[in-house]
């Protein structure tokens, strides 16, 4: 799994291809083209679910659904808190995992030679432990990986579960015996009484918890591409949901900044390419190109990070809901930012595929998915009104009541224009 950079931190990726893979023979053109348009459509499904759901989103139900908005000032310093942490990752794996062969390795490099050679294995040299080439016990690759993937496999189940709730509900019967239940944490008493959790769920929540924990034990035991995928486009899915953008604006600096910070750690150091081979977690969604030939077992894959698909995705779902608000009953901004996101990651693996080197994909998908928009705007002379929308407070009860109508019927009419 080294076929692509990630970015450890915000969960983002890049659209990456074959790199030093000297021991794999090549991909078939046909295994290639397999593995991308795969990765463009796991990458399209969550942002257009993502974006219905955040038209949806139950605002006042239970805490664990309400959206967080970021706003302009959030959006500034989001960059230089993903460039300060990734620098920090970069360090710690410098740090503690200097030799370039150890960290350039996933976790079954790892496993193997710790089988042969138990907890004391070295890389330059098996037979002697060296304190400047291998980590401490204490901060021992295997435990680190360990402690991430307990991380997201708590994480992936909770996400998958809220995820597929929706759908499962319609295979339960009417007689489903299906109880009620709240999980109530508070701070303080009488009047200082504060809420820290407030989360309602039902019997069918639970069964829905159920079933994400089998994938969650799948994706713990064997780390198998299929069970990271799952868990991939549950995370991708509710960032787009759940993540919303007070306005256009904070939209653009956000895709502005992150754009910035893609191309410098990717084309200005190695330090996005160092972290990305450090760590193994369902932080990207992974397709093998050599499906054809090895089947489910097969190991050299294509990579498209997760941030790659939520970033854009946010301001696609913001355009959605800016389109609701024109009460024009057209969806015009969504559909023009959703092919734009076609069009930008396209063009990514195009420029990819030909120069051979992995890219970072915000670079033409934000121009992109910034770009058609506001052509369309400026073409039917509503920049105006693009800029001047502001999303309400999900905690005002008048404007959730007086929009939540709209939502509603808006949203059911562009569902069914799909199907």
């Amino acid at each position: 799994m080294d076929s692509a950079l990630s970015d450890l931190h915000n969960g983002s990726a890049e659209a990456g291809g074959p790199t030093n893979s000297t021991t794999r023979p090549p991909s078939t053109p046909e295994g290639i083209a397999l593995a991308y348009g795969s990765l463009l459509l796991m990458a399209l499904l969550p942002i257009f679910f993502g974006a219905l759901r955040s038209v949806r989103c139950a605002r006042g139900k239970n805490a664990s659904d309400m959206p967080e908005t970021i706003t302009s000032r959030d959006a500034a310093r989001f960059p230089i808190i993903a460039s300060c942490t990734l620098l920090g990752l970069y360090l710690f794996f410098k740090v503690y995992f200097p030799n370039k062969s150890y960290t350039g390795s996933v976790l079954k490099t790892w496993k193997t030679q710790k089988s042969k050679k138990g907890k004391t294995a070295v890389i330059q040299n098996p037979t002697t432990r060296d304190s400047h080439s291998c980590p401490s016990e204490i901060f021992s690759q295997e435990y680190i990986n360990l402690l991430l993937s307990m991380y997201f496999f708590v994480l992936g189940i909770l996400a998958l579960s809220h995820t597929i709730s929706p759908f499962m509900n319609k295979f339960f019967p009417a007689t489903f015996p299906n109880r009620q239940y709240q999980l109530l944490f508070t701070q303080g008493s009488g009047e200082n009484k504060e809420e820290i959790i407030n989360y309602e769920f039902d019997t069918k929540d639970l069964v829905c918890l159920g079933l994400s924990s089998i994938v969650g034990v799948w994706y713990l035991l064997r780390k198998h591409w299929i069970a990271n995928n799952l868990f991939g486009l549950a995370f991708s899915l509710n960032g787009v949901e759940l993540l919303h953008l007070n306005n256009v604006s904070t939209g653009c600096i956000l895709l502005g900044g992150l754009f910035i910070y893609d191309v410098f750690w990717v084309f200005g150091t190695n330090v996005m390419v160092t972290v990305a081979k450090s760590f193994e977690a369902p932080i990207k969604l992974v397709f093998p190109q050599d499906l054809l030939e090895k089947g489910l077992e097969a190991n050299n894959f294509a990579m498209l990070g997760l941030g790659d698909v939520v970033i854009p995705g946010i301001f696609i779902a913001l355009l959605l809901r800016f389109d609701i608000s024109l009460k024009k009953n057209t969806h015009t901004y969504f559909y023009t930012s959703f092919a734009a996101y076609i069009f930008g990651l396209g063009l990514t693996i195009f420029i990819m595929h030909i120069f051979k080197h992995a890219q970072p994909a915000l670079l033409y998908l934000v121009p992109a998915c910034i770009g058609f928009p506001v052509l369309v705007a400026l073409a039917k002379g509503e920049v105006t009104e693009m800029f001047s929308y502001e999303e309400s407070n999900p905690k005002d009860p008048a404007a959730v009541t007086e929009s939540k109508g709209t939502e509603a019927s808006a949203s059911k009419g562009l569902e069914k224009k799909e199907k």
